[in-house]
């Protein structure tokens, strides 16, 4: 290659070069803010990137299984074109690497100006359907900051009680799901890197550390699935073209100060990619009961109709902004209903009444994608179809997740079924709706009914977006068990973790999804940690349990309020505290203050609102701990004082000298903390 054929190719990129000897290779270098930057081999087909002028990714390459294999290294020589485009991001440069020995491939190469992160895509051009398709992989991620650094495992949902789990980069292996974050504990600088777009594809965050503690391989696979964090037996359905086209989702790949602005700027891309299928919720932070918590499968009319007036008369300051509640029946409501919602439906007209006529909400539970009867029947409110005509198959066998039998989003059935059960509820007065067991909409399948319908996240994109339709924003959407990303546009509130209950390892459980998951409080409208349950605890267990609730973000009950005990007495005290629900109106979770807990809840988090910082800390073991408070979250100068309030006991003092707080053993305390001006 001449020297000026070599500078034309570089400068048609509108980037400079400037090699170190002249040799049989071009590099392309793209900058990416301050002293950052991707440095491409247009010979070798492979990139290295640089944060703050030190190699972070060594010789990353491109791959794909269509037809066909194919990798950037083995595609021929490359080229690129850029342009200036406008992305629902903002303005930003396109570099499109295309390649002489591969003309079917293209890697796109997305910047922004003043930013250490990027946005990569594969394409691909008359190669057929495609398997998977791998923006980045490499062997040599680079991350040897001293002190304590961690890998973040985020899970594909949030049921059969996974844990997410931030592991020593050292040893860490392990294959996760959509986004992970690698970062230093002591610093908090950390990378991030995930699948901005979950349409079509499962996207896998593969990393495997080699011992050292400073080097890892790391593959971001669109096209994964998982026994254990998909619950797929399969392989990927294939992506079929769209206008000659197959587009692997956009992944975001970006170097921060702070790796948890990191995870909530993935977060807010998410969101600014995807037009919404549901209205945003306009309502002030949601609040309520749920029957699942204590009454669970033997619910009761009588009782359901005593919680009501329970809330109605003995915990009236238990509100939300528009001083109403709500008052949700799970699982088990058609137990007031004999012969389901085709039968006798008048206790459920005569409990929606009631929560009106007391000044509360009443909502409702169901499950649209999963089958609990598994029998072959005739599907309720569809034109002669039987249950087993829906239900989803991996390598001939029905998939049985958690009780549930899987269902075809895309059958007609399943979709008639939706209008019928919807419309029923509707016509009730129900204003809240939970949906339960979405993930078994995203399941891949052997075939769908909908031949335009490959992939498991394409079938669950049809079914939640219908679903939305025939719920036509009349009610308030809380999903339970369900994909963590995916189901964001399609619902107001989710739940961080599912299925805890009284005791302080459940609080611990949900403290783990929460405090490693609050970046979803930018994807949702709001966040849940579940049904709060008092029961008969020790009081720091019972303080515990909220303070996981308004951390998260919103706060469901979940006693039976139709008795009386210990669990009344405290829901009177705590339920009713202004200052405890100050914090729920704001409606966002608290941040972690240290990422260091594995797999375990974290124990430190903190909020700042309106020149107020809020630290929740919580104690899972059985002595007391003191924590001390970081000096850059406080601020001020050597002689500023701060007044600080725990909200449970309201208990107020300065804080002066020593800055450190305490938390009883088995308890929780929040702490306001205002500087003095």
């Amino acid at each position: 290659m001449s020297y000026k054929n070599l500078i034309a190719t570089v400068f048609s990129c509108g980037l400079l070069y400037a090699p170190p000897v002249m040799a049989q290779q071009a590099e392309l270098i793209i900058p990416l803010g301050d002293k950052s930057r991707i440095v491409y081999d247009l010979n070798k087909g492979q990139y290295n990137i640089t944060w703050n002028g030190k190699m972070m990714i060594k010789e990353a390459y491109a791959a794909y299984q269509a037809e066909k294999p194919g990798d950037s290294r083995k595609a021929g020589k490359a080229s690129c074109k850029v342009s200036d485009v406008q992305t629902s991001l903002g303005k930003a440069r396109l570099y499109t690497i295309s390649f002489a020995g591969d003309a079917s491939l293209q890697q796109l190469f997305y910047t922004f100006r003043n930013n250490n992160s990027f946005i990569t895509q594969l394409r691909l051009q008359r190669a057929g359907a495609a398997v998977s398709m791998t923006p980045l992989v490499t062997d040599s991620l680079l991350w040897n900051k001293p002190g304590d650094n961690r890998a973040l495992f985020v899970p594909f949902d949030n049921d059969m009680w996974v844990r997410y789990n931030a592991m020593p980069f050292a040893g860490a292996a392990f294959k996760g799901s959509e986004v992970g974050a690698v970062y230093n504990v002591e610093d908090n600088s950390g990378l991030v890197m995930g699948s901005l777009e979950q349409d079509d594809w499962k996207t896998g965050f593969l990393l495997k550390g080699n011992g050292s503690g400073r080097t890892a391989g790391i593959s971001l696979l669109a096209g994964f699935t998982d026994s254990t964090v998909t619950h797929d037996v399969v392989s990927h359905g294939k992506v079929l073209p769209v206008d000659g086209w197959v587009s692997s989702p956009k992944i975001m790949i970006g170097f921060f100060a702070d790796w948890r602005e990191g995870m909530e700027t993935f977060a807010k891309q998410n969101n600014q990619l995807h037009p919404r299928s549901i209205a945003d919720w306009k309502g002030p932070t949601p609040m309520g009961w749920n029957s699942w918590g204590v009454l669970r499968e033997k619910i009761r009319f009588d009782q359901a109709m005593k919680v009501v007036d329970f809330f109605a008369d003995s915990l009236k300051d238990f509100r939300t902004a528009d001083h109403t509640l709500f008052i949700d029946l799970d699982a088990f409501w058609d137990n007031m209903t004999p012969g389901g919602i085709d039968g006798d439906v008048s206790k459920l007209s005569e409990f929606v009444a009631h929560c009106k006529q007391k000044g509360l909400k009443p909502g409702i539970y169901w499950t649209p994608f999963a089958d609990w009867g598994k029998s072959d029947r005739n599907v309720e409110g569809s034109n002669g179809y039987s249950y087993k005509e829906t239900w989803t198959t991996q390598n001939g066998r029905m998939l049985d997740i958690d009780g549930g039998r899987a269902m075809d989003p895309t059958h007609p059935a399943t979709l008639q079924r939706i209008v019928h059960t919807i419309n029923r509820m509707k016509s009730l007065g129900f204003e809240m709706i939970k949906i339960d067991f979405l993930g078994h909409g995203a399941l891949e399948s052997d075939r769908f009914f909908d031949p335009a319908v490959t992939t498991g996240m394409q079938a669950f994109k049809k079914g939640m977006h219908f679903l939305d339709s025939v719920l036509d924003n009349r009610m308030l959407v809380y999903a339970a068990i369900s994909p963590n990303l995916a189901t964001a546009r399609y619902v107001h509130v989710r739940r961080i973790a599912c299925d805890a209950f009284s005791a302080l390892d459940n609080t611990e459980y949900t403290m783990n999804s929460s405090g490693y998951g609050w970046w979803q409080s930018y994807l949702y409208d709001y966040v849940d940690a579940d049904h709060i349950v008092f029961a008969s605890e020790n009081d720091g267990v019972n303080r515990a349990r909220l303070a996981a609730a308004l951390v998260t973000g919103s706060v469901f009950t979940g006693d039976d309020f139709s008795a009386t005990g210990k669990w009344t007495q405290v829901a009177r005290k705590l339920l009713q505290n202004r200052d405890l629900l100050m914090l729920a109106a704001n409606g966002k979770s608290f941040r972690p203050l240290l990422g260091n807990t594995g797999n375990k809840g974290v124990e430190q988090l903190f909020r700042q609102d309106d020149g107020r910082l809020y630290i929740a800390l919580f104690n899972y073991g059985n002595a007391a701990q003191t924590m001390n408070i970081p000096a850059e979250l406080l601020g001020g100068g050597k002689n500023t004082r701060w007044k600080i309030k725990e909200l449970f006991s309201g208990d107020t003092h300065w804080l002066d000298g020593q800055k450190q707080l305490p938390v009883p053993p088995a308890d929780a305390c929040i702490f306001e903390i205002i500087r003095e001006k």
